[in-house]
């Protein structure tokens, strides 16, 4: 893991979405929002740069965005 400063905020960001998306799922009863927020949660430890963190976040909040759309 990379310690330079973009990085680091990079993490606390995408880790701060992930806690809101699994405390709503985790309220409202959303299996997606929950297992979307604890990946988010959990993968910017083994992510190495603040863009692919980024990224890699944008993916999977469009993934989520998708399946909510299609009803799921």
């Amino acid at each position: 893991m990379s310690f330079d400063t973009p990085t680091l905020l990079a993490g606390l960001l995408v880790s701060s979405i992930g806690f809101v998306l699994l405390s709503y799922g985790k309220k409202m009863s959303r299996p997606p929002h929950m297992l979307t927020g604890l990946i988010l949660l959990v993968y910017p430890y083994f992510v190495p740069g603040a863009i692919l963190t980024f990224a890699i976040a944008a993916v999977l909040l469009g993934a989520l965005w998708f399946a909510v759309k299609n009803g799921y």
